[in-house]
């Protein structure tokens, strides 16, 4: 028994050692290709029409039309997250006559702003004021019964991390009232 499996093992370790019979491989049949010359012409470019909204059609709508800011207050406010602040402002016919700001954000700082380091650069359609030294920016706008006072890059004009925390300032036109 132990001579066929002894002759059966010879077999295989023969039979591993034998290379196989290379197998011809068909090469292939090379047809001539002409080469084809097209010229993609662009596609006719759809243009898009500003469709208006529903709730407008039928509405004659016009542009809000520019005109010379005027706001006058001396507010001062205090939010829902515990900052205070006080604003005095006055402008008349875009033109900005008075303006100090402070804001005190707890544990982050306070922001003071005063017309004496700024410059007034700009009239309509919005009052802008630019102190040249920080390059801070201070934007005025009136939008529907309220004037909104926006910074920014004014990290000079605030304390601590003040600055990441300071929103615009609403002063309501109607009554004085600032938020």
């Amino acid at each position: 028994m132990k001579l066929i499996h002894a002759a059966a093992l010879l077999a295989l370790l023969l039979g591993a050692c034998t290379t196989p019979v290379p197998v011809p491989v068909p090469e292939p049949v090379s047809t001539p290709v002409e080469p084809v010359a097209t010229v993609a012409k662009p596609e006719p470019v759809e243009r898009i029409k500003s469709q208006p909204l529903k709730h407008l059609l039928g509405r004659s709508i016009k542009p809000i039309p520019d005109q010379a800011l005027e706001v006058r207050t001396r507010c001062s406010f205090r939010d829902v997250a515990g900052g205070r602040g006080t604003m005095d402002l006055l402008v008349t016919n875009a033109e900005v006559k008075r303006f100090v700001a402070e804001v005190n954000i707890p544990k982050q700082g306070l922001c003071r702003f005063d017309m004496k380091t700024f410059k007034q650069t700009a009239r309509l359609p919005n009052v802008v004021l630019t102190d040249a030294a920080s390059g801070c920016v201070v934007r005025m706008w009136e939008q529907e019964k309220g004037v909104t006072v926006a910074f920014n890059a004014c990290q000079s004009k605030c304390g601590g991390d003040a600055f990441s925390y300071l929103w615009p300032i609403l002063v309501d036109t109607r009554n004085g009232r600032c938020s």
